[in-house]
């Protein structure tokens, strides 16, 4: 008598070893009543698991004998939300595993970094962005590129901001990939993060609302320290003219708790005589043209004072 939960302990197993370990009348058996599901050729799962994402993941890769890559690697890295729709593997360009219900299948001719997270054999996760952003570039291949790409965009910008990843490391990818699906638009994000961007919203306000004639240079995240020994980090801020933008993301600058922090220190900053400008998502990016002119506005002010 066989406990198939200890036969299968992550749900799924290649159809030989459970063969070897037990008998092919077992198999057979166990099939015919519904216990275990062919998956993919040559892959079992348990039947009772077989919707559960992280053993319908191991099952991709028995079948490809390739790490999981774009964004189920993502996932799996805690970069994303586990994604609705197929699973992605990458193999070798000379192999090409047939049969995978619910898996895309990537080649690929270059070298690549696998390492194991929760057990789970996974392009490493600078790649993953590279390639889940390629991906999401190619309408005319992916008939999810428009719902992706700004999950993609998120990852990379959250991924970099949280250190999961390094900047350098994202470029390096992309620059191994010359010819990689939308190159261009993500080497200008990361240019954007590397200038200091942290959020969309700030991404936004820089190429909208903060870059053009009339406008000088600014620098992201200056740091200042206040009285008392405070450390506050601006997200824009012109230190000659002492002037600094806020771009208030909803997520982080909802919150009545959040809302009274940030008045204590702007009342902070102004003691030292710093004017800043606080712009919510809804109006920055609804009205960018009347931001652009109040912070005009008061930089020329500014430049009369001081």
């Amino acid at each position: 008598m066989h406990d198939l939960a200890a036969l299968l302990p992550d749900g799924a197993a290649r159809r030989d070893r459970v063969t070897l370990a037990t008998s092919s009348s077992s198999v057979h058996r166990w099939m015919a009543r519904g216990d275990l599901v062919l998956l993919h050729p040559g892959v079992l799962v348990l039947a009772d698991r077989a919707d559960e994402w992280p053993v319908r993941a191991r099952a991709a890769v028995l079948r490809s004998r390739g790490p999981l890559s774009h964004l189920s690697a993502l996932a799996v890295h805690r970069l994303v939300p586990v994604p609705p729709g197929p699973l992605h593997v990458t193999v070798p360009a000379d192999r090409w595993p047939r049969g995978c219900r619910d898996v895309v299948t990537h080649r690929t001719t270059l070298p690549h970094d696998t390492v194991r997270v929760g057990g789970l054999p996974v392009l490493d996760a600078a790649r993953s962005l590279v390639d889940s952003w390629s991906w999401a570039s190619m309408r005319r291949r992916n008939p999810q590129a428009e719902q992706q790409l700004p999950i993609v965009r998120r990852a990379v910008i959250e991924a970099i901001r949280a250190r999961a990843v390094d900047l350098e490391d994202v470029q390096a990818a992309s620059a191994r990939q010359r010819l990689h699906g939308g190159r261009p638009a993500l080497v200008d994000l990361l240019g954007l993060v590397a200038g200091g961007c942290q959020s969309e919203l700030e991404v936004f306000g820089v190429l909208h609302v903060l870059r053009g004639p009339g406008i000088p240079p600014f620098v992201q995240q200056h740091r200042l320290v206040l009285a008392g020994g405070r450390t506050v980090l601006p997200d824009v801020a012109w230190p000659g003219l002492r002037v600094a933008v806020e771009l208030d993301g909803a997520a982080f600058h909802g919150s009545r708790e959040q809302r009274e922090r940030d008045l204590r220190r702007d009342t902070a900053l102004a003691a030292p005589g710093w004017v800043v400008l606080r712009f919510s998502y809804r109006r920055l990016t609804r009205e960018p043209e009347a931001c652009r002119r109040e912070v005009e506005a008061v930089l020329r002010r500014r430049r009369t004072e001081i």
